[in-house]
């Protein structure tokens, strides 16, 4: 017996839950589309992350022109292509809002692994291009100009990289959102960068103007550094691989369910950044079925409280004995003239 749920269940819009004695509370599950509701604060973080780091960009731009910086070209650099991957991320959780379609049964939400390997070659791309930068001044040095200019635009980069990066992981965690987090973090080592431009202008105005150079080489090298570990969360997503934690996070809130006698066959993948689940519970086989239906409810209801970030959901109800998909595989046999055949 198969419960499927999805983010809508009218059945489920309102619940009262009595906690002691005369107290209790009413909450709802699935009025709004969570992916809908994710996806537009996801969009809001990206609207006002790309205009802050656009700003940011622009003013270390003009400093660059005019002082001749490479680490600060690199680090320009680096902003301009932060700023440029809200657009992929963007068009990804518009998609998303979409929702599922005859076509897309599970809407367009994967859109958002694609979006997120765009961000990790746009990233590589803005670090190789820096890494030439800095190459080729090593190569044939010439003197920076205006570095009380490079020093206040390194500090514009730090507080304006820091602040997205903070605004970005809070609400890409709060969304489950892997390319948003991996878009943060991007940023948090921007700013970092930032102060290495600092760094080295003070290195270059004590009388070593290499160090102009050799801190442009050293923040490309961090940005290699972050597209490696940038791309093993995306990857895992993309090709659906799912967090150990998560589940058992659905195993031990399952098996916590009145009437739950075990807990089988979890799968649990990404799809977007709404996960989605199937999993066995095995009940006592003297329940009737809609008695085994509200356990299976109940069962959601529980999973819905413990990942904030569930999306549908498909709870196969078993009796006790025949826990697992092990109990329902058909033999060899034979039927209707055909040769013997397995379904495996």
């Amino acid at each position: 017996m198969r419960h499927r749920h999805a983010d809508h269940d009218p059945g489920e819009e309102a619940h009262a839950h009595d906690h002691g004695e005369g107290h209790g509370h009413t909450h709802a599950h699935g009025i709004v589309d969570p992916s809908i509701a994710s996806s537009d604060r996801g969009l809001r973080a990206l609207k006002w992350s790309f205009v802050g780091l656009m700003i940011t960009a622009a003013i270390q731009t003009g400093v660059v022109l005019a002082s001749g910086s490479v680490a600060l070209l690199a680090d320009t650099i680096h902003n301009f292509a932060d700023a440029a991957t809200a657009i992929p991320l963007g068009v990804a959780f518009w998609l998303a809002r979409r929702g599922a379609t005859p076509r897309f049964t599970y809407g367009l939400g994967r859109v958002e692994d694609l979006a997120g390997l765009a961000i990790i070659v746009t990233i590589l791309a803005s670090a190789i291009g820096a890494t030439y930068a800095a190459i080729h001044r090593l190569l044939h040095p010439e003197p920076v100009a205006l570095l009380w200019a490079v020093m206040v635009a390194s500090i514009i980069g730090f507080v304006g990289n820091e602040a997205v990066a903070i605004f970005r992981i809070r609400v890409g965690r709060q969304i489950g959102s892997a390319a948003l987090i991996a878009d943060g973090y991007h940023a948090r080592i921007d700013g970092w960068t930032s102060l290495a431009v600092l760094v080295g202008a003070i290195v270059v105005w004590a009388g070593y103007p290499l160090a102009d150079p050799v801190v442009g080489l050293l923040i490309s090298i961090a940005i290699f550094v972050l597209v490696w570990q940038s791309t093993g969360s995306i990857v895992l997503r993309a090709l659906d691989g799912v967090e150990t934690q998560a589940l058992h996070d659905i195993v031990q809130a399952a098996g916590h369910v009145p009437g739950v006698a075990e807990v089988t066959d979890v799968r649990a993948r990404w799809i977007g950044h709404r996960l989605h689940a199937d999993l066995s519970i095995t009940v006592p086989g003297t329940l009737s079925v809609r008695e085994g239906h509200e356990v299976a409810k109940a069962v959601r209801h529980q999973l819905l409280h413990h990942l904030p970030h569930l999306g549908s959901m498909s709870v196969h109800v078993d009796p006790d004995g025949q826990g697992g998909e092990r109990h329902h595989r058909i033999g060899a046999h034979v039927h209707d003239g055909l040769p013997m055949h397995t379904h495996e």
